[in-house]
């Protein structure tokens, strides 16, 4: 599998990413069906941190789910390509025409926890996202345009503002950790 070899090879950048990266090779290992949510407890998704031109600023949405200015990404459903997810997740949740990613090279890991929702009108048991980062760059004087059933604003944030803004404790941690690791992209 293209992702395993991806994620085997990716350099962690402190504790958390090294034992993300240790966990999620043993899950590829363990359940074929790690890249669809059919894998009720674990499967991949994939985020977009995005970054302006001078790296001064992040695009985040306010996601309707976790009531929380958020990255933007989704479910990988079977595509093993997560740049590709992350790409195409950015375009359908802001309608960007004109983004690029900095590097093909994986950004960031992260398994992140997620708690019971509704969605859809079901429920969707607690489970964890196998997340894979890409950095991300958008034109900030481009137009965007909501995804009313994922978010309900969008909006470009300094670094620090970003993590400020975010009402989710883990994801302040993980935002912070992607804003130090832009400077190498400066």
């Amino acid at each position: 599998m293209k992702l395993r070899n991806q994620i085997a090879a990716y350099k962690p950048n402190n504790e958390q990413e090294a034992k993300d990266q240790e966990v999620m090779l043993r899950y590829i290992d363990a359940f074929p069906d790690i890249l669809t949510r059919k894998n009720e407890f674990a499967h991949f998704s994939s985020s977009a941190w995005i970054v302006n031109q001078d790296r001064t600023k992040v695009l985040m949405a306010f996601h309707n789910i976790y009531q929380s200015w958020s990255w933007l990404g989704g479910h990988a459903d079977g595509d093993d390509d997560l740049l590709r997810v992350a790409l195409r997740e950015t375009g359908e949740e802001t309608s960007l025409k004109n983004i690029k990613p900095l590097s093909g090279e994986i950004y960031s890991l992260e398994i992140l926890g997620v708690d019971g929702h509704v969605k859809n009108g079901k429920h969707v048991p607690t489970h964890v996202h196998l997340n894979v980062t890409y950095l991300i760059e958008a034109d900030e004087n481009e137009r965007t345009q909501v995804k009313p059933d994922e978010n309900s604003a969008i909006q470009w944030m300094t670094l620090d503002e970003a993590v400020e803004k975010c009402s989710e404790p883990y994801m302040k941690i993980i935002y912070q950790k992607l804003n130090d690791n832009i400077k190498v992209f400066a």
